[in-house]
């Protein structure tokens, strides 16, 4: 299989970690918290381990394909997440989760990435085409969830509406995302010969490109399975500690959801791979705007659930805030250490925000 020391012994920790979990969820040991922070940790893991998968598809690929193959995988867990979270009737915590993704994401992440980056090689420099583009789809689908939004809170005569309307934006959405995909799949004309120089850090032959899949393949499918036990771990955990469902939701569940982005884009823009980064942790938010949280409401009635995209007003607003500042950021083609911190600062002060509901 073409898989080093490092690479074994990675996978076999995941799975431990996996075990115990499931350990401690099918067991009912370890009270309250135990369950909530094993199965949290099993879940970075398998993030570490899609990492590793998307470094051997990065040079294969391209940059676009291997954010939204990666992107997509990453989002399953969270897919399932907000679906038992649902089915439990955590409807506060689902709501935030799907705006705590796109936050954690276009702040947090992108910061982390910006930082590690930065301080290792300089300023990065990264494809702005491809760029615009994702910046483009980011600005279009956050705009659509603000619709059903914005015809509850100013009395339009949508509302009354906003499950229906939640339906039709779903869908159209889901369909722009189709329609999308060549354009993002598309190798970008000199990406094959533009090749970021940086140190090799894995050691070992690359692994084949079935053998790239297949982990990332597993590693989502395990990631939903881990998810499951992880929002059943969810309620106790908060009750124990005082945490309120949108500080929950917007935070931990949203951090942890997304931990396969978290752990690869800040370890490709360590290792000099701006463009394949930028992908990576753009992809994502995008995805959950126009791919997760339409699936939602379509398939929130399976579990006797009604998921509307009809956001609070503090979330609405914090929404396009960040969203209009990553554009901002990011938009030069370029980035440093010092742009990194303003978003990670700007994502505590909104995380901060929400710790008392």
């Amino acid at each position: 299989m073409h898989l080093t020391r490092s690479d074994t012994r990675l996978l076999a920790v995941a799975v431990a970690a996996m075990a115990a979990a499931a350990v401690a969820h099918f067991a009912s040991i370890g009270g309250t918290v135990a369950p909530f922070a094993v199965s949290a940790i099993a879940l970075a893991l398998l993030a570490a381990l899609v990492g590793r998968s998307v470094e051997a598809l990065g040079d294969r690929l391209g940059a676009g394909a291997t954010g939204v193959l990666q992107s997509a995988l990453g989002n399953l867990p969270e897919l399932f997440v907000v679906l038992f979270a649902l089915k439990s009737k955590l409807y506060e915590v689902a709501t935030a989760t799907i705006v705590g993704s796109i936050l954690a994401n276009v702040l947090l992440v992108l910061g982390l990435a910006f930082i590690a980056g930065g301080l290792k090689n300089g300023t990065q420099k990264f494809e702005q085409a491809s760029v615009r583009r994702i910046c483009q789809m980011l600005v279009l689908s956050v705009a659509a969830l603000t619709v059903p939004a914005l015809t509850a809170q100013l009395h339009t005569p949508a509302a009354g509406h906003e499950r229906t309307l939640s339906i039709v934006v779903s869908i159209l959405l889901l369909l722009l995302f189709a329609a999308s995909l060549p354009a993002s799949l598309k190798r970008p004309e000199g990406e094959a010969g533009r090749v970021n120089e940086a140190p090799a850090d894995h050691e070992g032959p690359r692994w084949p490109l079935k053998v790239a899949i297949g982990m990332l393949a597993f590693a989502g499918v395990a990631a939903a399975f881990v998810s499951d036990w992880f929002v059943d771990a969810l309620t106790p955990a908060m009750d124990s500690l005082g945490i309120s469902q949108a500080f929950a939701g917007l935070v931990i569940v949203a951090i942890a959801g997304n931990a396969v982005e978290n752990v690869v884009g800040v370890q490709l823009a360590y290792r000099n791979k701006p463009d394949v980064a930028m992908s990576v942790i753009l992809q994502s938010p995008v995805q959950v705007a126009m791919m997760v949280a339409p699936a939602l409401v379509l398939l929130s009635p399976l579990v006797g659930a009604s998921f509307t995209l009809v956001l609070p007003p503090l979330l609405l607003a914090v929404l396009l805030i960040a969203v209009f500042i990553t554009v901002l950021v990011v938009l030069d083609g370029a980035s440093d250490w010092l742009e990194g911190a303003t978003l990670v600062t700007l994502y505590a002060m909104i995380a901060v925000a929400f710790w008392w509901g």
